[in-house]
């Protein structure tokens, strides 16, 4: 899904990822149906305040986007950027079903409502996501949609950095739709996916491939890595280091058990997780969480999908972005220590693969 988009000929495209923490960037061609790998790229920039943010220099931005692609070599123009979900509302509403037009109107109308911004300072995109056919007598059919806007001055700072790129910029996607697509795929079961970026971390919960429950809150990797530069009076630059390196994170626990060292340092994402838990059971009662999966860069904090199994009782993963991308054999190691990084931008990239 895309916030505006056309529908080039073309099989290959760039996803490009612009984070709190650098920029990511692949290209993919689709092969006999799959989607293969052409080259990639990523610039590390951490910042430390959203204020800070990369997407508000647009003009050094683009100019280093524009030597990411020279040193790839990569060859499309064609573009499909993530806005991030901390600049995105989403949410899932429930109309009467009704025809096109009317439908759209009534969306409109309790998007009103809801919308942080007004509806004219937004671009919005509406979604069908299902239609009920109630019991006899027991109400009208309904059609479920999900609405996602994001404010037009965001949109617009995107639209500047790739002109001033000279790539064409061929579509908007959300995070999450990405995510979904590189992560999930045809899983139409319910889980959640938890992203842990430099700055934030985004949780969403995504059933049949759809995301009912989008949130980020202001917490992320640079927040572990000063607790653990603080707890043991190092620099920040080794405590970083540090934070995915089993035998340095076992100098907080001796014995080997990083459960209670996981306690303090996991805590607000973990108090964050079982509040969406809760929030999604009283939408759907009967329906269950049945996995985790984990990405973004500070996923790779040791025994940290143990750690959230053990804590909540359901199965948690590290996310996998190159499981359905045809790649040579030699770059596995790589790949494998950048996928958590690279979710995003790969679910851009692998726009013919919707599922």
């Amino acid at each position: 899904m895309g916030l505006f988009s056309s529908s080039p000929a073309q099989t290959g495209y760039l996803g490009v990822d612009i984070g709190y923490g650098g920029i990511k960037l692949v290209e993919l061609k689709t092969d006999k149906g799959r989607s293969r790998l052409i080259t990639y790229a990523y610039a590390n920039v951490p910042i430390e305040s959203l204020e800070r943010a990369m997407i508000h220099d647009v003009p050094g931005t683009a100019e280093l986007i524009k030597q990411m692609v020279v040193k790839a070599k990569a060859s499309s123009k064609k573009v499909i950027a993530a806005l991030p979900i901390s600049s995105v509302f989403s949410s899932v509403l429930s109309v009467p079903t009704v025809n096109e037009k009317e439908l759209k109107e009534m969306v409109m109308a309790q998007a009103k409502k809801l919308l942080p911004l007004p509806i004219e300072e937004v671009s919005l995109d509406i979604k069908v996501i299902d239609k009920t056919e109630p019991k006899e007598g027991e109400g009208k059919p309904a059609t479920r949609v999900l609405v996602t806007a994001a404010p037009k001055t965001v949109v617009a700072k995107y639209i500047e950095i790739f002109k001033q790129t000279g790539l064409e910029l061929i579509s908007l996607e959300t995070e999450a739709f990405a995510e979904i697509r590189s992560l999930v795929g045809k899983d139409r079961s319910t889980m959640m996916l938890i992203d842990i970026g430099a700055l934030r971390t985004n949780v969403l919960v995504v059933k049949n491939g759809i995301p009912f429950i989008t949130r980020s809150i202001a917490t992320g990797g640079n927040t572990i890595t000063q607790t653990i530069a603080r707890t043991l009076g190092i620099a920040p630059e080794q405590a970083e280091s540090m934070k995915r390196d089993i035998k340095s994170m076992q100098t907080f626990a001796p014995t080997g058990d990083l459960t209670p060292i996981l306690n303090v340092l996991a805590k607000p994402i973990l108090d964050e997780i079982k509040y969406i838990i809760g929030e999604y059971q009283k939408q759907a009662p009967t329906d269950r969480i049945e996995k985790m999966i984990l990405t973004g860069g500070s996923s790779l904090l040791p025994r940290l999908p143990e750690f959230l199994t053990q804590q909540l009782n359901i199965n948690c993963y590290l996310g996998n972005p190159w499981a359905r991308i045809v790649y040579p054999p030699e770059l596995r190691p790589v790949l494998e220590e950048l996928g958590p990084r690279f979710a995003v931008t790969v679910g851009c990239a692998m726009r013919d693969q919707d599922a």
